[in-house]
């Protein structure tokens, strides 16, 4: 995203609308202006049209840049699965996906949140570190699509400096692994440069407990259990 410094009027209402702060005032020029290094081209910005002289513009965007965009606009549908937001399906649809089995737990872990971001670099710290797990990454998955080597989460070089609104890796691990992939996430999550927020489905148990909490508790983590029902979305096969 870019100011044309020809028409700011440097009113500022724009800078209250930067998902992750990258809009700043040059003092010299007395114009706001856009950090595009910080800009993870959301388009809210520009979408919001508060800005009374039209100063706000989307330049053509080239790879790797176009990442951004694919992972920050919620309107921009992701090239590998033709999904919008994020780009995957959300992993709480498990009624009707039927994705997690009985025994078996999906994960997710999103990275960044706004006013923080994440870059590809901290995701694939993260990838790689799973990746010596085992774990074998959800192929429908936008960032599974930028991987090289699926095998030891390794993404492609050229965007590793591309900052994004937020970012998820998602795979399926037995539930008798999960404790030892949290203690793995709980050991590398201090050392990223952004928020990592851990996402677990599983099946209810006969007796209505959800098997991942024990676990979790047991390594420390704050535990919010949600559900999600979809009525009327029909059933998977059997």
């Amino acid at each position: 995203m870019r100011i044309d410094p020809e028409k700011c009027v440097n009113c500022g209402t724009c800078q209250s609308y930067c998902t992750v702060r990258a809009i700043r005032e040059d003092p010299q020029k007395e114009v706001r202006e856009v950090i595009e290094d910080e800009c993870v081209e959301c388009g809210v910005c520009l979408r919001a049209g508060i800005c009374p002289a039209d100063a706000i513009f989307q330049p053509e965007l080239t790879w790797p840049r176009t990442v951004r965009q694919e992972f920050s606009n919620p309107l921009i549908r992701h090239p590998s699965t033709d999904i919008g937001g994020r780009g995957t399906e959300e992993m709480k649809t498990n009624d009707v996906t039927n994705r997690f089995k009985p025994g078996f737990v999906g994960i997710g872990l999103e990275f960044g949140r706004p006013n923080v971001g994440t870059r590809f670099h901290d995701v694939q710290l993260m990838a790689q570190a799973l990746a010596s797990l085992g774990v074998q990454f959800e192929p429908q998955n936008p960032v599974t699509a930028l991987m090289i080597d699926k095998n030891k989460g390794i993404l492609k070089p050229e965007i590793l400096s591309e900052k994004v609104l937020s970012a998820i890796i998602e795979f399926i691990v037995p539930l008798e692994k999960l404790e030892e992939v949290l203690k793995k996430v709980k050991e590398l999550t201090p050392k990223l440069s952004t928020v990592v927020t851990i996402d677990m489905i599983s099946r209810v148990g006969e007796d209505g407990s959800i098997p991942t909490i024990p676990i979790a508790r047991k390594l420390g983590f704050t535990i919010r259990p949600n559900a999600k029902v979809n009525v009327g979305l029909g059933r998977p096969g059997m």
